[in-house]
């Protein structure tokens, strides 16, 4: 009984010599702090995007990412390019990866992305995406020797080839008739959003 009663006044005298290592407890709670501030700093990258472009930004993530490192090396990004057929060079290569200011993890992929679109002016909205192509509307379909040439005539103009490539990945009729719906679908996730909201 005298031991417990030891133990408990030696266990009061340490809770009162709390405040010395009351600096400990504030030290750690202000790196909590600090930390907590570098994750928010960190995240406003996150808010740039829905979170439906979050979700794809992470799925090209872990598509890219080859070795599931959790960093975009050269060696990924050159295994993404033969992936999809682009022959890169050792200067191409090194310079997508001097582009980030560091290893390129999750957040500063959506860094980099993130300052693509402030200097260009940012996305389209899907709004604005479907305007667009309703713009070529006709009765449902859009005529595709008319979208053709647009894409490879104004703005940002696509090569023969691309316009292809993009070609093959739409709905197209026996008399080039491009579905609009289709292609908006293919687009966007507007009208899936909509049918979950529904």
């Amino acid at each position: 009984m005298a031991d417990k009663e030891k133990k408990v006044k030696k266990k009061k005298k340490e809770e009162g010599d709390a405040p010395a290592a009351a600096p400990a407890a504030e030290t750690r709670s202000s790196s909590k702090s600090s930390s907590k501030k570098a994750k928010r700093s960190g995240s406003n990258v996150f808010s740039m995007f829905s979170q439906a472009q979050v979700a794809e930004f992470k799925e090209a993530f872990q598509l890219m990412d080859h070795d599931k490192d959790g960093i975009i090396s050269k060696s990924d990004l050159r295994a993404t390019c033969d992936a999809v057929g682009k022959l890169a060079s050792e200067k191409e290569l090194d310079e997508m990866v001097n582009e980030a200011t560091g290893p390129i993890n999750f957040t500063q992929l959506l860094a980099l992305f993130g300052n693509r679109m402030a200097d260009s002016g940012g996305t389209d909205d899907d709004d604005v995406v479907v305007a667009a192509f309703k713009s070529f509307d006709e009765g449902g379909t859009i005529d595709g020797e008319r979208f053709r040439h647009a894409l490879m005539t104004w703005g940002e103009k696509f090569s023969a080839k691309e316009v292809d490539d993009a070609f093959d990945a739409m709905d197209i009729d026996d008399n080039n008739r491009i579905d609009t719906g289709a292609l908006i679908t293919l687009l966007t996730a507007a009208q899936e959003e909509e049918g979950e909201a529904a």
